[in-house]
């Protein structure tokens, strides 16, 4: 462990070997920092915050500050990083509240720009990418892999399902379904994120049959949307993909799924 002579860590606080504390940092006393954390400089970790192995805070990072709730007396809120994590300048993530559960989690390898910012009571899985001055309400939940665009930002309550794309300067007030793109103001669905499938690796067949369901979801006229969602999932039983959009759109939820685009335009 290497600590800066000027950096202040406070007694409890449990720091593994290899731990690095650059300059002018403070670590609380309920502070948690896993093998080969490294804080480069002017970085705040307070609360009850757990850290995962190898993850790199930049300067003015500040963690485990308590949920931005007016009247806020709850004192037990703990947040949870996952390993491999990077924060960049800036990045601010809170604890949980009483009434979300307490719990603020973030999931490993995840690439935070600057000034992004994690709500108190946030789910966010793994191998996220949050460009600049990317913020999440609280009680939003975030999949593995999403990708946002800088100055995106999600109201609370909604979702974000698995490997979705969502533009910058995107408004995020309804939940997006897994593998879609979203733009606009007042997000819309644009279609599937196809370069992402690709990359992903998934055969023609599986993208074909997830384009098919994203049309007949959100374009077909017959019964509601989980009616045709239903059908989807009986006419593609062997689509792991398909299973997880019409599992989403099927959850018991507290926002309005985001909609498309009028029909026409990129699907």
């Amino acid at each position: 462990m290497s600590v800066h002579p000027s950096s202040v860590v406070e007694e409890g606080a449990l720091i593994a070997p290899g731990v690095e504390i650059g300059p002018f940092c403070h670590v609380g006393p309920r502070v948690r920092l896993d093998e080969g954390v490294r804080l480069r400089s002017h970085v705040s970790v307070t609360g009850v915050t757990h850290i995962g192995a190898r993850c790199d805070l930049y300067p003015g990072v500040a963690l485990g500050g308590d949920g931005q709730i007016r009247n806020n007396d709850f004192t037990d809120g703990r947040l949870q990083i996952g390993s491999g994590c990077v924060l960049r300048e800036m990045v601010t993530m809170h604890v949980g509240s009483r009434k979300g559960g307490g719990l603020t989690q973030v999931g490993a390898k995840g690439y935070f720009m600057a000034n992004s910012h994690v709500g108190h009571d946030c789910r966010v899985g793994d191998n996220v990418t949050f460009a600049n001055s990317v913020a999440l309400g609280g009680h939003v939940e975030i999949g593995d892999g999403v990708i946002f665009g800088g100055l995106a930002a999600v109201q609370q309550f909604c979702r974000v399902g698995k490997g979705a794309m969502i533009g910058g300067l995107t408004g995020v007030n309804r939940d997006v379904i897994p593998y879609a793109m979203a733009f606009g103001d007042h997000a819309e669905l644009a279609g599937l994120n196809l370069i992402g499938l690709k990359r992903r690796g998934l055969t023609r067949d599986t993208i074909n049959a997830m384009r098919a369901t994203f049309r007949s979801v959100f374009y077909g006229t017959d019964g509601s949307i989980a009616d045709r969602a239903l059908a989807a999932r009986r006419l593609y039983p062997d689509v792991a993909e398909v299973g997880e959009i019409v599992d989403f759109i099927l959850a018991d939820a507290k926002q309005e799924l985001c909609l498309a685009r009028r029909r026409g335009e990129a699907v």
